[in-house]
């Protein structure tokens, strides 16, 4: 084997751990954004702004009690998060 051959298959093995480091960079990413999008605090924050958004809205446009009739937005809105991956099972399963 030359020294040319050599450093050719040294770079490879270098391009290879180099596009392994890339993708497990890409995988830990990946896993925290699913934890992002199945997490509680997400969800949470989600009904906050849902409530607040709609309350401003409903108090802007003069709408009596804004403040309790944002609740039901909100509750709807967590609901449908709750329900969504009981659905998605469904779906998964019955798609074929």
């Amino acid at each position: 084997m030359t020294d040319k051959d050599l450093q050719k298959e040294i770079n490879n093995a270098e391009s290879l751990e180099r596009r392994i480091e890339v993708i497990e960079d890409r995988n830990k990413k990946v896993e925290t954004d699913k934890a992002w999008e199945t997490s509680w605090i997400r969800r949470l924050l989600l009904v906050v702004f849902t409530y607040l958004a709609v309350s401003v809205y409903l108090w802007f446009i003069n709408i009596e009690n804004p403040w309790l009739n944002g609740i039901v937005p909100a509750v709807a809105f967590m609901i449908s998060t709750l329900t969504m991956p009981v659905f998605k099972k469904w779906w998964s399963r019955n798609k074929n």
